[in-house]
């Protein structure tokens, strides 16, 4: 039988199941991608914004770590500013989508269902490879008319949007070899993922070694960057020299990984992988036998990813607070606007915690929408068929999700306290301070985390896009975007962001803590209540 037998069938059954996820993450990232072209002009109004925030983006090696400049004009600032978010999600949304069509189908049993028809050895590859690969094709265009329809140039608008999908692309050949490694779905993403963190690694630390030319707007990179396809997309330079011939490089990766996943992939039984699974301890933990620690032990993996990246973001932001206090026009502004004052450090503090307080947000969705995984995958029952009751199962998840999240927020306020302290000479106080700040955080991650608790129990077929798109109309409708969007106030007010303290810029509101956590509590309280009554869906 030829190997690629029944490909295109499976393309069409792979488009048919991703005909939602895959749409919702392609116009998420052109909305996004529109939101910082449109932030960008609206704040730098005049040449002088643009020189200075330029210079200050190229000049702070600290800024580089994040972002590399490739001139002075609002498209090159936007892609300074936005380009790294953009590329991470798409590579992310590869990831996923090429793991879900592979590894995902032989853990579920639906490769070998497949087999037994006319379906070729390499044809449930290859589908989910085009699938991905599709995405990012139509990615592409469709930032670049983000861009356009703020009124940057065309070229250089269509290779911000290829620097973009071009690390979609590669990620998805990672995603591709990785998938053949592993024998688990979990173990694949987590491969791809940390292929993906080394990547940015590389990129990070390559251009803080750069430096910058004499005029003080353009920032060269360091030879580590070029070992990084998320480099390849900052030396692209787009509105800065848009260096198309870098897409080269993408396609040569892109030939040689698909090459070795391929041929990996044909010398592999079906449901294994080339890496020896790990056995495990022969006696497990007593926690084990309870929901908590059982829940805690599923979750510990994504929890240490979490810890390693926000202690990264701490140390990062309290290595730069020293510069915050010298920042002039939209920069200014952006943070004076998040931090509610006009104090500058005690606005980047409280800045820089809002940011923290929506990235832990995203971890307790994740968290909490294991609970639909165990239900699909059929291992909720067995639970439920001994002594643990719904709401007890339920309220392991909660409980993590609660406490990974405060964990998070206070060791993300300790890594920036600890290094600005350095700076400013006072850390115990800031500590104290950011750490109380940061803990004014999590009512607002509960709610969103309750949340996803109703919206599991009422709509579980819907639980995971309909959680997502939740989490991300609060951020859109919350102090980050809300302003820029021209929102009213009774849309902002719908973000328990914009009700989160602004704290340590202004006291805290026990008000508004008690408030929060009030509505959390009624609505974990009502999604228990919900799940009781409904049935067990696997599917």
């Amino acid at each position: 039988m030829n190997t690629l037998a029944g490909t295109r069938r499976l393309i069409g059954l792979a488009l048919r199941r991703d005909r939602f996820v895959l749409t919702a993450w392609v116009l998420a990232l052109t909305v996004l991608m529109a939101l910082f072209t449109n932030m960008s002009a609206d704040g730098l109004q005049t040449e002088r914004d643009v020189l200075t925030e330029t210079q200050f983006m190229a000049g702070s090696p600290a800024m580089r770590l994040l972002s590399l400049s490739s001139g002075a004009s609002v498209g090159a600032y936007t892609m300074s500013r936005g380009y790294l978010t953009l590329a991470v999600l798409a590579a992310v949304m590869s990831i996923l989508a090429v793991v879900r069509h592979t590894r995902q189908n032989e853990e579920t049993g639906r490769a070998e269902l497949l087999r037994a028809g006319v379906v070729g050895r390499s044809a449930n590859l290859t589908a989910a490879v085009i699938v991905a690969l599709a995405a990012n094709v139509v990615l592409a265009p469709l930032l670049g008319f983000a861009m356009i329809a703020n009124g940057q140039p065309v070229a250089s608008s269509f290779a911000a949007g290829a620097a973009v999908s071009a690390v979609g692309v590669a990620f998805t050949c990672v995603a591709a070899v990785t998938s053949q490694l592993s024998s688990t779905a979990r173990g694949a993403s987590g491969l791809a993922m940390a292929a993906l963190a080394v990547a940015f690694a590389l990129s990070a630390v390559g251009n803080m070694l750069g430096g910058v030319d004499p005029s003080g707007l353009v920032a060269f990179s360091a030879w580590p960057t070029w070992l990084s396809p998320i480099g390849w997309g900052y030396e692209m330079r787009a509105f800065g020299g848009d260096h198309w011939w870098l897409l080269s490089l993408f396609g040569i990766l892109t030939v040689v990984l698909l090459a070795a996943a391929s041929r990996l992939a044909v010398r592999r039984d079906v449901g294994g992988g080339v890496l020896a699974e790990w056995t495990g301890r022969a006696h497990a933990s007593p926690g084990l036998l309870r929901p908590l620690g059982l829940t805690w032990r599923l979750q510990r993996p994504a929890f240490l990813a979490w810890l390693i990246g926000l202690i990264g973001f701490g140390l990062i932001s309290g290595s730069v607070s020293d510069s915050a206090r010298g920042m002039e026009g939209t920069a200014r502004e952006w943070y004076q606007r998040m931090g509610g004052t006009g104090q500058m450090l005690d606005a980047f503090f409280t800045s820089m915690i809002a940011l923290a307080g929506m990235a832990v947000a995203i971890y307790a969705v994740q968290v909490l929408l294991r609970m639909r995984e165990e239900e699909v995958r059929g291992r909720l029952e067995p639970v439920l068929a001994r002594e643990v009751s719904r709401p007890r199962w339920v309220m392991s998840y909660v409980l993590n999700a609660a406490l990974g999240a405060g964990v998070l927020l206070v060791v993300f306020a300790v890594s920036m306290a600890l290094v600005a302290g350095q700076l400013f000479g006072d850390t115990s106080s800031l500590l104290r301070d950011l750490t109380g700040a940061a803990l004014a955080q999590l009512p607002a991650v509960l709610v969103i985390a309750a949340a996803v608790v109703g919206v599991f129990a009422l709509l579980p077929r819907w639980a995971v896009p309909v959680s997502w798109l939740v989490l991300g109309a609060f951020i859109l409708t919350g102090p980050l975007f809300g302003p820029n969007l021209g929102l009213p106030q009774w849309v902002l007010d719908i973000s328990p962001f914009t009700h989160s303290p602004r704290a340590p810029a202004a006291q805290v509101s026990v008000l508004a803590v008690v408030a929060l956590v009030a509505v959390s509590v009624a609505l974990v309280a009502a999604g228990i209540a919900a799940f009781r009554r409904r049935d067990i869906a696997p599917v």
